[in-house]
């Protein structure tokens, strides 16, 4: 485990989960009422017992930076670190980061950790738990150059993944990403459940370092799954290790809805109270959440909120919500607050409290964090808009996004 070195790639501006992704990193999205996208790699990597752990940003990372520096301090004698790694400017080079595999490249000199073998590639914006210790368990035993972890996925998903063909021993003998024609990939079929199903690639790559260093530092190549990994199917040991477990990728809205809201079902497919593999976030040391004369029916709610006469229902409410007297919310993904407000600053100034209001009614919504909502609100999509934006929210895929920061003024209906 001393021999890994873990990288976790930023992301690029996230356009696909825009407008959160406004004023933030794509992995230091909230999740999950109290955790960020970036806690997921990091707690895998943690509890596999890698704890050699960079994280390479570019846009937006300012959050993303004070999230890593407050919540993970490791054990000085243990030997690990969390560590960002910016895009940066040298004598050599003076533009941005152009893909995933030009970040690599241009960091390899900050790779050169003592007694490190392998270099494992990870993504910072997908859910799935996974023991990385099978993963190079598995590399060891075949011999492998370069290994692919990858789940099974219906003909469906494919065209939006990169497909891999495998012989007898697992060895990738054909990759595709992103295949546009259904006949780039029929032909690597396999039978999952006596279904039709295809090994799609998880965006998790463990290379030996040398074999890493040969593949992007004398080349141009810039992204792993269109350029890197295919090349490497053709020049080197490359096989597949098959995942079995629940993986997601959660770049669009829409994923992000689902799975994010997935967390408030009796038997969410990402357990988060196994004590045996905790994810782990910033400590806060909040209050107990408290619930004043209000139904709550299949909802996760985080620490420190305050809930009044309120009717809630699948869905999940952050850290520090303030929530209003005769306000119903369903379906629906509530971030929560950065801080807590006194009640005095906004009374003097007139503005909107941090809070959802009274008699709001919020359905199929994300409210991003430190939202001022007004009295009367109604986000329900009365039009059923698929697309849509003006100041106050944004509409993807029929979800109401409500960006960070918005002040939504008293009587506000869409």
């Amino acid at each position: 485990m001393k021999e890994v070195l873990s990288i976790i790639l930023g992301g690029g501006r996230g356009t696909r989960l825009y407008p959160l992704t406004k004023y933030r990193a794509k992995p230091a999205v909230p999740l999950a009422g109290k955790y960020r996208l970036i806690d997921i790699p990091i707690s895998n990597c943690i509890n596999s017992g890698f704890q050699k752990i960079f994280i390479l940003t570019q846009f937006q990372s300012g959050s993303l930076n004070r999230h890593i520096f407050r919540a993970y301090k490791l054990d000085a004698f243990s030997g690990g670190f969390v560590e960002i790694i910016a895009a940066e400017q040298s004598v050599q080079q003076s533009d941005w980061f152009q893909g995933s595999a030009d970040a690599v490249r241009k960091c390899l000199q900050h790779f050169n950790v003592p007694k490190v073998k392998y270099i494992l590639v990870l993504s910072g914006d997908q859910l799935y738990r996974m023991n990385f210790n099978e993963l190079l368990r598995f590399h060891i035993k075949k011999k492998s150059e370069v290994t692919i972890a990858c789940n099974g996925v219906s003909a469906e998903e494919a065209p939006e993944l990169g497909i891999m063909g495998t012989n007898g021993d697992f060895r990738i003998r054909k990759f595709v990403e992103k295949p546009k024609d259904k006949k780039d990939y029929k032909d690597l079929a396999i039978q999952i459940n006596g279904k039709d199903s295809y090994l799609a690639s998880m965006g998790i790559y463990l290379f030996n370092k040398e074999v890493l260093t040969d593949l992007v530092a004398n080349n141009s190549q810039n992204d792993f799954g269109r350029e890197i990994i295919p090349a490497a199917v053709e020049t080197r040991r490359t096989h597949a290790f098959v995942y079995n477990g629940y993986w997601k990728d959660i770049g669009s809205i829409k994923s992000f809805y689902e799975e994010n809201l997935a967390f408030a079902d009796p038997e969410p497919p990402l357990n988060l109270y196994d004590e045996n593999w905790p994810f782990f976030t910033r400590p806060r040391f909040l209050p107990l959440s408290k619930f004043l004369d209000s139904h709550i029916r299949n909802s996760s709610i985080a620490e420190g909120a305050v809930i009044t006469n309120a009717k809630i229902s699948h869905s999940v409410i952050g850290l520090r919500s303030i929530i209003g007297p005769d306000t119903i919310i369903e379906d629906s993904i509530v971030m929560g607050n950065d801080y807590y407000e006194d009640i005095s600053t906004y009374k003097q100034k007139k503005k909107v409290r941090l809070e959802i209001g009274k008699r709001c009614y919020i359905k199929r919504a994300i409210i991003d964090k430190n939202v001022r909502m007004g009295s009367g609100v109604k986000l329900v999509n009365k039009k059923n808009l698929q697309e849509f934006e003006n100041d106050y929210c944004v509409i993807r895929n029929g979800i109401i996004i409500v960006p960070k920061n918005t002040v939504i003024p008293s009587g506000f209906v869409i």
